[in-house]
């Protein structure tokens, strides 16, 4: 028995250090890359935002450059809409590097997989083509320098469908494929470090609280396409979720309790000239941003998401008033009356349409939607045919018609080389209004009078 342990010994001996050579090493503890807090666009940057038919309308993406246009007007922007109807991930990496990657863009937002759905239930074979497509737009991406910020898939309002047909539509568990897309965006968008917006759950949080009150509300008419109040909701979603909140103005009158004299103090930009009698006060004050205004068209969604107060904040605070009522003007300009318990509380000014500023950001939003109406817009149109065209050249090969698929193929090449210049003039044509624009968003000192009336 010993002579046996002895060998067992001697054989562990010489046999251990050769497992150990041949053991794999540990697995080193994962590391994770802190998710991206927000979006920091400065003055040359570029925004490019990618997408299907949802982007290609021209809205949400206008009302978040109106937000830049207005909140930053000392910077310089540049925005991209590279939307086109119809898309799925795969058409979008078709016409990556002339639509996207051209124009060298800081950040790419990411809105597709309506599409990439099919309108239908969930299918793993459906679901792996759209992970292969975005995870490789997300590679094309990175490989740019610049940074992805995905977003989910928008709300598919099956209630909608059925208030325009009767009969029920064939999407109806739809926008919880979309919700199952979204979920798996988020995932990889955490695991890459990435900054990361969600649509859905607003459009569809928002819904539901209306029908509280009104069963046929809907956001989407056509239960897929978002009308401007809903589009308007996720304008803001996208600033909620990728831009640090800030206020456009504050303005502080207060009176001093030792001398009794009254000092004024400005947020977000500087207050002068300040005069103080008994029923009177007045000063200057230049802000550095103008409030966030959008065009009238999208007022409701405006409202829903309280986007005024949140977003685009700004407000006139006035203690150690005589007791009564005040009227404020504004470079002459009657704005509002007020009792003096309200101003000591805060008056917000930012969806006060009778302000100067307001007007001034107004023209600045109507500008914008030209801009959009009259060369982004009709620029995504240019967009379309190359689309249907490698799609028909695709099938024809899938068919075995090689000429015809050639045909077509050869038919694309002339489009596009057609479609540059083309696009290149709806380019300059938009660039033609953001020199307005920024002419337009300029803040100015505006003077203020607070007067005590009977």
């Amino acid at each position: 028995m010993k002579t046996f342990r002895t060998l067992l010994l001697v054989l562990f001996t010489a046999v251990a250090p050769l497992v150990a050579q041949q053991a794999p090493p540990p697995a080193p503890a994962p590391e994770f890359k802190p998710i991206l807090s927000g979006m920091e666009l400065k003055d040359g940057d570029t925004l490019v935002f990618l997408g299907d038919s949802i982007t290609h309308q021209c809205l949400y993406t206008q009302y978040v450059e109106d937000f830049f246009y207005t909140r930053y007007p000392e910077r310089r922007i540049r925005f991209h809409n590279s939307g086109v109807g119809g898309d799925r991930a795969a058409d979008a990496l078709a016409r990556f590097e002339d639509d996207v990657a051209a124009f060298k863009p800081k950040y790419v937002t990411i809105l597709l997989g309506m599409n990439d759905g099919s309108y239908t239930k969930f299918e793993p074979e459906i679901f792996a083509t759209y992970e292969k497509g975005m995870t490789e737009l997300l590679d094309k991406i990175a490989a740019l320098g610049a940074t992805a910020i995905p977003m989910t898939p928008t709300m598919h309002d099956s209630r909608a469908a059925r208030m325009r047909k009767p009969q029920e539509p064939r999407d109806t568990y739809y926008n919880s494929v979309l919700a199952f897309y979204g979920t798996w965006l988020r995932e990889m968008a955490g695991q890459r470090g990435l900054g990361f917006v969600n649509m859905w759950a607003p459009l569809n949080d928002l819904t539901m609280q209306e029908r509280k009150k009104n069963p046929s509300f809907t956001l989407i008419k056509d239960a897929v396409h978002p009308d401007a109040p809903g589009q308007v909701i996720m304008a803001v979603a996208l600033l909620s979720d990728m831009v640090p909140r800030s206020t456009v103005s504050g303005i502080f009158v207060r009176q001093q309790p030792k001398t009794g004299k009254y000092t004024v103090v400005g947020a977000n930009g500087k207050a002068t000239d300040l005069q103080a009698g008994d029923d009177k006060i007045s000063f200057t004050f230049k802000a550095n941003a103008l409030p966030w205004v959008l065009p009238v068209e999208a007022a409701d969604g405006y409202k829903l998401t309280s986007a005024g107060h949140r977003y685009s904040n700004e407000k006139i605070t006035v203690g150690n008033l005589k007791p009564g009522k005040y009227e404020l003007r504004i470079d002459g300009e009657l704005v509002g009356s007020y009792f003096d318990s309200q101003l000591a509380f805060g008056v917000e000014l930012e969806c006060n349409d009778k302000t100067p500023q307001y007007q001034q950001a107004l023209k600045v939003a109507m500008l914008n939607k030209d801009r959009n109406d009259k060369a982004v817009h009709p620029m995504r149109d240019l967009w379309v045919k190359p689309k249907f065209l490698r799609r028909q050249a695709a099938l024809l090969d899938q068919q075995g018609k090689k000429d015809a698929a050639n045909a077509k193929r050869a038919e694309l090449e002339k489009f596009l080389s057609e479609l540059k210049p083309a696009v290149a003039e709806k380019i300059a044509l938009a660039k033609q209004f953001e020199d307005q624009i920024y002419q337009a968003n300029q803040p100015v000192a505006r003077k203020y009078e607070l007067t005590r009336v009977p």
